[in-house]
């Protein structure tokens, strides 16, 4: 299949291309990324702090313990996967823009993945895939639609966390038929940014399962979702005070290192 993978610019959508690489090297790849996700709003210092280690000091990071340790992390970057996989990589912003959509229709997708992917697709580019477009949201769909559904549920004293492989159908976020749930039980001791990149693994395996039952010829069945549920923005100040108050912190970058080096050890 010809499948275009639509992901964010940071480690989180990074990890998630790590993860797939195995189902995905038998199709024709083309990845567009984001440059963020929302806004150009000023948001809290704290989630200013953590996009700038999402996006840049979580590579600095890396290369420093391995350069000072022998920890071996097979964790590949953007441009890694390019040079040793072939996969074109390209930023692209304006995916709803006359040149946007030509790029998507020349490709010819059989399938379009989001993951983490920082513009709202509109019908035009929606259209443009044959088996549709899932994404993957860090969250339970329709409780946490939104932005960073992970931090919501643990602020909520949720115990277990969920991703939410989904169609997205129109403009509208977060509400498309659901493919399926992956689950991960909280750990109080962990940060939200480990928790968030620990929801990877059991979602991309949704991603990989729901690949299979298309090559099969077979289509993916979905479940309507159930009620209104609830609509995340970006927290306030106030609000991450209370997150850091039960789990201490957003990230921490070693934390984040040594589960990278776990994910990606195989």
């Amino acid at each position: 299949m010809n499948i275009v993978l639509l992901l964010n610019n940071d480690i989180a959508s990074n990890l998630a291309l790590n993860l797939l690489l195995p189902a995905l090297q038998v199709h024709n790849i083309k990845v567009f990324l984001s440059s963020k996700v929302g806004g150009n709003s000023t948001r809290p210092q704290a989630l200013q702090e953590l996009a700038q280690f999402e996006q840049h000091e979580v590579y600095r990071t890396l290369e420093q313990v391995q350069a000072k340790t022998e920890l071996s992390v097979n964790f590949k970057t953007y441009a890694d996967i390019t040079q040793q996989y072939a996969i074109e990589i390209e930023t692209l912003n304006q995916i709803n823009s006359v040149d946007g959509l030509a790029k998507i229709q020349a490709f010819s997708a059989d399938l379009i993945i989001s993951i983490r992917y920082g513009v709202i697709l509109k019908p035009p580019v929606i259209a443009l895939s044959k088996q549709g477009v899932i994404n993957l949201h860090s969250g339970l769909l329709p409780n946490y639609r939104g932005v960073m559904a992970t931090f919501w549920a643990l602020l909520n004293g949720d115990k277990q966390l969920a991703t939410s492989l989904h169609f997205i159908d129109d403009s509208t976020i977060d509400t498309g038929g659901i493919i399926a749930n992956s689950t991960l039980s909280v750990q109080q001791d962990k940060s939200y940014l480990w928790h968030v990149l620990s929801l990877y693994i059991g979602g991309c395996q949704l991603i990989e399962q729901a690949i299979k039952t298309l090559e099969q010829g077979d289509e993916l069945t979905t479940l309507v979702q159930a009620g209104q549920g609830h609509y995340f923005t970006f927290p306030s100040t106030e609000q991450i005070t209370a997150f850091t108050r039960c789990f201490g912190t957003l990230y921490e970058p070693n934390e984040i290192v040594d589960l990278l080096s776990v994910i990606t050890e195989k």
